[in-house]
């Protein structure tokens, strides 16, 4: 399995320990717990990000009839809003 090398100040490695301690687990399976907990936050993230994108395009017209003074005008004219 791969592995990472990780550098902390000494006040975070002694953060680290203590709560280990508390929580009855290991430094390491502490630090994979967050970063797990990390990418599944962040992969969540961009599910609901893309699922608004979608969202969006799909009833793009409904927005633009709903907030015309937020719609660009048109570069025929010129000009952007």
């Amino acid at each position: 399995m791969p592995a990472l090398n990780v550098e902390f100040s000494d006040r975070e490695l002694e953060d680290l320990r203590q709560i280990a301690k508390e929580r009855g687990t290991s430094m390491k399976a502490l630090v994979r717990e967050a970063a797990a907990a990390d990418i599944a936050r962040h992969r969540a993230l961009q599910e609901g990000a893309a699922a608004f994108r979608r969202f969006f395009s799909t009833h793009a017209d409904e927005f633009a009839a709903a907030f015309p003074d937020d719609e660009a005008t048109s570069r025929s004219e010129g000009r952007v809003a």
